[in-house]
């Protein structure tokens, strides 16, 4: 279960299935946008105003980003939310007959524990935390397993009152795909790109979100010849802006929409300009990729900041127009950029999916 359909959220849940399909073609799996399934309208509703904040006002996703004194306040309607959507729960699981239930959000994981609690439900709940932040609303008793990325996120869980048995340590969950050693020089031949050159991958999620437009232009400023791989995602307006400027651009730059190679993308890139959404971070890390983050959003992207610069395998950029002088700084200290290199693979878990699966599998018996 996830909530949006252009998420991190949806993308662990895609990567589980792909993985569980891989071991065992025979089991039934529902892969379900539940807020979607529950409340449609509300969803809408909801996406757009989260989506307005983090763009526009980012203050305030900070100020209600994990608030103890407004987790009082939404508990209270959530109860009332959790009463009204249970029983259509009720009529879906009564349907479906689920044995394991995987949430790659805390909204579906805390209503799905509480319809355990409220039916004595026998099937198992996993909550799998795509973030290095493991926030307040995750905690129920009903859940049985957590997954998390790090020792540092068991080690926060268990202060929150979470058993230490009810913790997997196996990452946070992307496709299988980005385990596998990819052929770096096919992938440069078939993308027609210049096998010498330094590439630069720049990404905003799969809403193509922060500064890129900007960045880009920076980029044009480096006195070093690069070639730089633009994903715009589903932000149309983006591609069609930075499209009409290709032409006067010094340096290369290689457009992309919304696609499905971020693996192979990231295999022949030296270095990711990013937002640190949790799924990116993860497939970066599988590859070994540097990371240079620009501004984060309050909340779980600056936790996963901080993670990634503590075990020195990203740095925090607070504004595009520093980004030139350090990427050059990186690519010329090439041992800067392998130890960055090599932290990445340090902390990477690129068989999460799988790990996860093989759980969820063992489950089903």
């Amino acid at each position: 279960m996830y909530i949006s359909e252009v998420s991190g959220h949806h993308s662990a849940t895609l990567a589980i299935e792909k993985a569980i399909r891989y071991l065992d073609k025979e089991v039934d799996i529902f892969n379900m946008n539940i807020f979607h399934y529950t409340n449609p309208l509300s969803e809408r509703i909801v996406n757009r105003l989260y989506m307005g904040a983090i763009k526009r006002f980012p203050w305030i996703w900070e100020y209600l980003y994990d608030n103890t004194r407004v987790k009082k306040i939404i508990d209270y309607f959530k109860i009332i939310v959790h009463r009204t959507n249970i029983p259509k729960l009720r009529i879906l699981f009564e349907k479906i007959k689920p044995q394991v239930i995987i949430c790659s959000q805390a909204y579906p994981c805390g209503m799905v524990a509480d319809y355990k609690r409220f039916y004595n439900a026998d099937f198992k709940l996993i909550a799998v935390l795509t973030d290095y932040i493991p926030h307040s609303y995750w905690i129920y008793e009903n859940i049985d397993y957590y997954i998390v990325p790090s020792k540092e996120i068991e080690q926060k869980l268990i202060s929150k009152g979470v058993a230490n048995e009810k913790i997997r340590i196996l990452g946070i969950p992307v496709d299988p795909y980005f385990s596998e050693v990819l052929q770096k020089e096919k992938i440069i031949e078939k993308l027609s790109l210049t096998y010498h050159l330094p590439k630069i991958l720049i990404m905003g999620g799969g809403q193509g979100l922060g500064p890129i437009e900007n960045i880009v232009e920076t980029l044009q400023k480096i006195d070093i010849d690069l070639e730089i791989l633009v994903v715009t995602g589903i932000n149309k307006k983006l591609y069609y802006r930075l499209k009409r400027k290709i032409s006067t651009f010094k340096q290369k730059v290689i457009l992309f929409g919304f696609v499905n190679n971020i693996a192979e993308l990231m295999t022949v890139s030296d270095v990711i300009i990013t937002k640190p959404g949790g799924i990116t971070t993860a497939e970066a890390l599988s590859k070994g990729l540097p990371m240079i983050i620009v501004e984060p959003i309050p909340g779980q992207e600056m936790s996963n900041t901080e993670y990634l610069i503590s075990k020195g395998a990203a740095v925090m950029i607070e504004k595009p127009q520093k980004i030139k002088d350090v990427l050059k700084e990186m690519l010329i200290n090439r041992e800067r950029l392998n130890k960055m290199r090599q932290a990445a693979k340090e902390i990477s878990k690129p068989n999460a999916s799988i790990e996860i699966a093989n759980l969820a599998l063992r489950l089903i018996g």
